[in-house]
């Protein structure tokens, strides 16, 4: 068995199941109008985590699609990581208290790095955070934004908070099937402790299985998988296969 979770994405647009091309959200193809069902799909394929985005919260800068979570939530028994405009103490314990397993904190990551390290002490092992990058730098507010701050010296300032995870997703690759940007996921994971999910590009199995192979010996954790899941370019019965489901 290989040690690289898969996190199948359910990324939440006006209560469907969507996915966006390089994070536009006028480029958004609708998988599904039944957040909840699509979740119950990815666990019944033997899944072990799920990972959900409410884009509209992203750019709200609160959560938008709290039905569609709970109703997600109400669904199944995996464990649920939600990032997407959760932005203060109060929403994430909310969420967690809702049944969240982990919270992804992104724009508030970058912006008020306290807040990261405030709620890993209130709740360990439960705040992962989500750097998106855009030619290595980083990006807010549902990537509309794109900072002067390398996504590197980002993460670093959370080495010793206690984050579960820092999701790196790059944000050219995102819903574009080109592959993950394995060479900068690599790097990244090579200068932290924290481990590290892969995020953005995935497109065929073979972009899977070269990424886990990249990422022997490394802090790279998992990766997230979206539009080839919902395409079929990968399968569970492939994942299966090759001991990642």
């Amino acid at each position: 068995m290989s040690g690289l979770t898969i996190y199948p994405a359910i990324d939440l647009k006006d209560g469907q199941c969507v996915r966006l091309r390089q994070g536009e959200m006028d480029q958004a193809t609708v998988y599904g109008a039944d957040p909840a069902e699509r979740a119950r799909v990815w666990q019944d394929a033997g899944f072990s985590w799920l990972h959900v985005v409410d884009l509209n919260g992203a750019f709200a800068g609160r959560s938008e699609n709290g039905d569609a979570v709970r109703a997600i939530l109400a669904a199944v028994s995996r464990p649920v990581q939600l990032g997407g405009g959760i932005r203060d103490m109060a929403g994430i314990a909310a969420w967690l208290e809702a049944g969240i397993t982990r919270v992804i904190l992104g724009s508030a990551a970058a912006r008020n790095p306290s807040l990261v390290i405030e709620a890993c002490k209130a709740f360990p092992g439960r705040i992962a955070v989500g750097i998106d990058a855009r030619d290595g730098m980083v990006a807010t507010d549902g990537w509309a934004a794109v900072s002067s701050l390398p996504a590197v010296d980002l993460a670093l300032k959370f080495e010793d908070a206690g984050v579960s995870a820092i999701i790196y997703t790059d944000i050219s690759r995102d819903g574009m099937l080109t592959g993950v940007n394995v060479e900068q996921t690599v790097a990244l994971a090579e200068r932290l402790t924290t481990p590290v999910i892969a995020s953005g590009g995935i497109g065929a199995m073979a972009d899977v299985l070269a990424l886990r192979d990249a990422a022997a010996g490394t802090g790279i954790e998992g990766v997230i998988v979206g539009r080839a899941l919902y395409d079929g370019r990968v399968t569970a019965a492939e994942l299966a296969a090759a001991g990642l489901v």
